[in-house]
């Protein structure tokens, strides 16, 4: 049976998770083993407990124990369910609550890319992207148009931040990801030569003369791929772009310059994450 608990007190402490910590103190840099994070809507919460991540505590409208949860308290034992009317719940939280449900997850230890990339074919690397928006939009991409691992720079927003586990639609549960580096001395090397090492051929997409366009054969005969994609606004850094051994442009019209990078992410997948028969 599940353990539901009635919200009597929003300042009860074991609410803190939902309405007073931050993004950043869920994150818990200083003890990543109490890390926390927050998974939204039943099928995202699903896709989690389908990739083993352990739930803490529950809140939903109260509509939704008999309904739509159902198959989520089936699986999460007696973990505490905090209720109330959905009212009383975006008071409490601070925004509308996307089908009701929201679930606090213990993090994992995150892996390394040596282990994530072992046996994949087509990597996408990110490169500061800092809108949990546009990162969980890459990573539904990603999840959807054949990458077999993502890769983050040290400055990457969090992929399980809400918002971008929400946008991802839980496929940041799906793509194996890991970050290429502890801190930013550690790109564009020795995290480059790390993909090298690997074996991946990098490809660096930017809106360049000297590029090529992602449909170039040249591309698609490369046996092991890294795309990477530079942060909002500015785009890939030059001393990137650089060291890579392709740069690949996404051909415009109409006088368009460019694509928003989770846009951009989405052609560059398609195009390049293509299986040779």
């Amino acid at each position: 049976m599940p353990n539901v608990i009635e919200i009597t007190e929003f300042a009860a402490p074991e609410l803190d998770v939902y309405a007073r910590l931050t993004e950043r103190q869920l994150l818990n840099r200083d003890a990543p083993a109490d890390g926390l994070f927050i998974a939204e809507s039943p099928n995202v919460i699903l896709r989690a407990l389908d990739a083993c991540y352990v739930p803490v505590s529950l809140l939903m409208e109260r509509s939704h124990i008999d309904g739509q949860a159902r198959e989520i308290l089936a699986r999460c034992g007696d973990v505490p369910v905090y209720t109330a009317e959905l009212a009383v719940l975006t008071e409490l939280t601070g925004f509308p609550l996307t089908r009701g449900v929201l679930c606090a997850m213990r993090r994992r230890p995150v892996s390394t890319p040596e282990t994530i990339c072992a046996g994949a074919r087509r990597v996408a690397v990110l490169e500061n992207i800092m809108n949990p928006t546009n990162l969980g939009a890459i990573f539904r991409s990603a999840a959807a148009l054949n990458m077999d691992a993502v890769l983050l720079t040290p400055a990457c927003c969090d992929p399980l931040y809400r918002r971008a586990v929400r946008v991802s639609m839980g496929t940041v549960f799906q793509v194996p990801w890991a970050y290429i580096g502890e801190n930013s001395a550690h790109w564009p090397h020795p995290g480059l030569d790390r993909l090298r090492e690997m074996g991946f051929a990098t490809a660096a997409m930017a809106l360049r003369r000297d590029a090529v366009p992602v449909d170039d054969p040249a591309l698609a005969a490369e046996e092991k791929m890294a795309v990477i994609l530079g942060t909002e606004g500015d785009g890939l850094a030059e001393s990137t772009i650089a060291e890579c051994d392709y740069t690949v442009r996404i051909p415009m019209s109409h006088g368009v310059d460019s694509l928003n990078v989770a846009a951009a992410s989405a052609v560059a997948f398609w195009q390049l994450g293509r299986r040779r028969s």
